[in-house]
């Protein structure tokens, strides 16, 4: 059983690899990411994306950056649409920073570039990555940073629950990963994971096709034989 999540990303899937890269290009001046379209993700992942709108953060300037775009941005429930079906999602107000990253990312088209890319049995379905080149090329514009651990005694591992991955070598403040969240289809919940991963939503809807992709068949690294594929819209109730 494994005990600890851990982001990683791939060139392929023969190639998984932990590492992550930092782009240096910055965004237009005065221009806000909120104003420009969506990212457009190739169809196959294998073109080069205009990813130059987006804003790479770094540790430092994360929780400012997070400051000005709660302003703006406010909303808190996710839909994720898969060849499955949709699951719907609702983010918690209190891990504040994991929603508005969450919210962030949804906007930009990243998430549409990724897929349930860990299917552990009895455990959790875990999006959020690629092999496609288009996924690269966003994590790189968006940053290299960890989201602070803001886990809450009243959000814990519930089947259903949306929390997210993080790395697992030389993180001893359990701080999350941008890029990767997880759905716990455990009937019993996975509390074993509880205060290590921060909580930060649920599902109010569709379980049932999570228990779907849980069921897809995978290869030895529990990555589906057939990618699941997503799309993530965020709106207000």
């Amino acid at each position: 059983m494994i005990l600890s999540l851990c982001a990683c990303q791939s060139e392929d899937k023969s190639k998984k690899s932990n590492v992550e890269h930092q782009d240096t290009k910055e965004k237009p001046k005065g221009i806000h990411e909120s104003e420009l379209p969506d990212v457009k993700i190739p169809n196959d992942g294998t073109e080069k994306v205009d990813v130059s709108h987006i804003e790479t953060l770094n540790q430092e300037e994360l929780i400012p950056f997070f400051n000005k775009y709660e302003k703006r941005n406010s909303e808190t429930m996710a839909k994720i649409v898969t060849e499955y079906g949709e699951i719907e999602i609702q983010l918690y107000a209190g891990p504040r920073l994991h929603r508005l990253n969450f919210v962030r990312l949804a906007k930009l088209g990243y998430f549409n570039s990724t897929c349930f890319h860990r299917v552990a049995k009895d455990f959790v379905i875990q999006g959020g990555n690629s092999d496609r080149s288009a996924t690269a090329q966003m994590r790189q514009k968006i940053g290299e940073f960890l989201i602070p651990n803001e886990f809450k005694p009243i959000h814990r591992h519930k089947y259903g629950a949306v929390a997210a991955a993080k790395f697992s070598d030389q993180n001893v403040s359990n701080a999350s990963s941008p890029f990767e969240f997880y759905i716990v289809t455990k009937k019993d919940g996975a509390h074993h994971l509880d205060e290590d991963h921060t909580v930060f939503g649920r599902v109010v809807s569709g379980m049932e096709v999570a228990e779907k992709i849980a069921a897809v068949e995978v290869d030895g690294s529990e990555w589906p034989i057939s990618d699941v594929c997503m799309e993530i819209e965020v709106y207000k109730p």
